[in-house]
């Protein structure tokens, strides 16, 4: 063979593999409003910029006539490129080679990029499509999901990991994701679960469909396994996208700084009547964070999972930061189970690569009641109190209203190493509300009052006592707990000026194997 006739060669079969499962199965993908691994590699990367790694592998099973259909890339397409000109590692599997079912040769595949993201320190994002294992190959292709798990954790804390979720993804193949920091799932077109409807039917005598059982509405919502949900594919990459934008490329950089036109002492006078007069009464708090950040610009995570806390990224003169907030928009505000463990994740991925962390509270206490006791809501908070406590980024913290008992603890407050703490002029931080505490004060003189009338005279009394002491930041002032009392209108510029005085902290903890989180 002419050596011409050799490069003819490998067009041809260049032409082959990107043809996947061939004309037909592309199709089909096309008919369900679904794009091919390619196309979204395409519409994910840089114009141009992907390399192709292990295009001509193939299986090496022989079981079930296996080896009468080789296909090449073997259902799974790897390489890299970029992301606004920085270096990402990609996979994107298949759905038209073998369903996109996994099988050793592919999980080596994922596994070589996997394994080259973490040398060079780039981000690795996964694009799961496919039918699970490849039960033709058996324990092997088992053995591959396994290989690919072992490297998500040892790449957990040291370069970001990305999955984004366009089709079926079941059984063992929902625990890569699992593992990674954050997943995006298409409406309508994705599904994950450990067992399908057929089984859950089999087994528990459950009837219900794959949407119910784990679509995207479902983990975003029920669950939190999914941080976005986008309305279709382009929507769901240009998210990745957006969200690589905020994250280095590894836990040993800091996240790239953008240039800003939005002045840093802008003032919003707004801030200065956003809190109610009325305590009880909510207001949006994302109304605030939109009002600081640079252009208005946030990017919310985990939006319909446990709503009483609001945690996303936004950038603070072009640098990017990650934001934890109370919503008193929602359940007043309190934390509960599913928002401390929700608060608690975005923490420790913000402190695992660089990200400051500005924290706004506004937290009436811990969700009482049997629920929540019985589901563990002591060590669900401890695991948001020990993620602010084990941090060593930069923590600025800002007290909207009230911060009420363990909860101010929680909150990023100085004792757990807040670096700046401040608080808004009516700000209260006390044990607790006024009237509760009123009550267990002067439980004794209360039970002596027999009218309700005089009772709530009394207790109202009280009330104005109590909140002239605890119903203002100065008192945590006074003790230091507190480093400024800043009008409202300002607070974005004190913000920015707080995270510029602390770009340069250096803070360790104690050299260990590894903590033992409350989990």
């Amino acid at each position: 063979m002419s050596f011409e006739a050799k490069i003819q060669e490998l067009l041809n079969k260049r032409v082959e593999a990107k043809k996947g499962g061939g004309e037909k199965k592309i199709d089909a993908q096309h008919a369900k409003g679904k794009l091919t691994a390619r196309e979204r590699i395409e519409l994910l990367l840089d114009e141009s910029s992907f390399e192709e790694f292990d295009m001509f592998v193939t299986h090496r099973c022989n079981n079930f006539n296996l080896d009468k259909q080789e296909i090449l890339s073997d259902g799974v397409v790897t390489g890299h490129g970029t992301i606004d000109g920085r270096v990402v590692y990609v996979y994107s599997q298949d759905f038209t080679v073998f369903g996109g079912s996994l099988s050793e040769a592919y999980a080596n595949k994922i596994c070589k990029v996997m394994d080259q993201a973490m040398k060079v320190g780039a981000p690795i994002i996964g694009i799961n499509d496919s039918g699970g294992a490849r039960i033709q190959e058996g324990v092997n292709s088992l053995a591959g999901y396994a290989e690919i798990f072992q490297r998500n954790i040892m790449a957990s804390g040291v370069i970001p990991q990305i999955s984004a979720i366009f089709g079926p993804c079941a059984g063992g193949a929902v625990y890569s994701p699992a593992l990674t920091d954050f997943i995006i799932m298409s409406k309508d077109q994705s599904n994950m679960f450990v067992t399908g409807p057929k089984v859950v039917k089999t087994v528990t005598g459950e009837s219900v469909t794959e949407e119910q059982l784990g679509g995207a509405m479902v983990h975003a919502s029920k669950s939190g396994i999914a941080h976005f949900i986008a309305e279709d594919e382009q929507e769901g990459i240009q998210l990745i996208r957006k969200l690589v934008s905020y994250i280095p490329q590894n836990n040993l950089e800091d996240p790239s700084l953008n240039m800003c036109s939005d002045p840093i002492n802008r003032l919003e006078d707004s801030l200065n009547y956003i809190i109610p007069d009325n305590p009880n009464k909510p207001y949006d708090v994302k109304d605030v964070i939109h009002a600081i950040v640079d252009i208005n610009e946030f990017l919310e995570i985990q939006r319909y999972y446990a709503p009483n806390i609001v945690t996303g990224f936004a950038r603070f003169n072009g640098m990017p930061v990650g934001i934890v907030a109370n919503q008193p928009n929602y359940l007043a505000g309190v934390l509960d189970i599913n928002a401390s463990r929700k608060a608690a994740r975005f923490v420790r991925f913000c402190d695992a690569f660089n990200i400051p962390i500005l924290t706004l509270v506004d937290v009436p206490g811990f969700l009482p009641g049997t629920a929540q006791e019985y589901g563990g809501i002591i060590i669900h908070g401890a695991k948001l109190l020990y993620a602010y406590g084990e941090a060593t980024v930069p923590k600025v913290t800002v007290i909207l209203r009230k911060a009420y008992g363990g909860a101010y603890c929680v909150m990023s407050s100085k004792h757990l190493r807040g670096d700046i703490n401040y608080a808004w002029p009516g700000a209260e931080i006390a044990v607790m509300g006024a009237k509760g505490a009123i009550e267990v004060l002067h439980n004794k003189k209360l039970s002596e009052i027999s009218d309700p009338a005089e009772k709530e005279a009394f207790i109202s009394q009280h009330e104005s006592e109590y909140r002239e002491k605890f119903a203002n930041p100065y008192n945590a002032a006074k003790y230091g707990y507190i480093d400024d009392v800043i009008e409202p209108r300002n607070t974005r510029f004190r913000v920015i000026r707080a995270f510029q005085a602390l770009a340069t902290k250096k803070d360790t903890n104690l050299p260990k194997k590894h903590s033992n989180l409350p989990l």
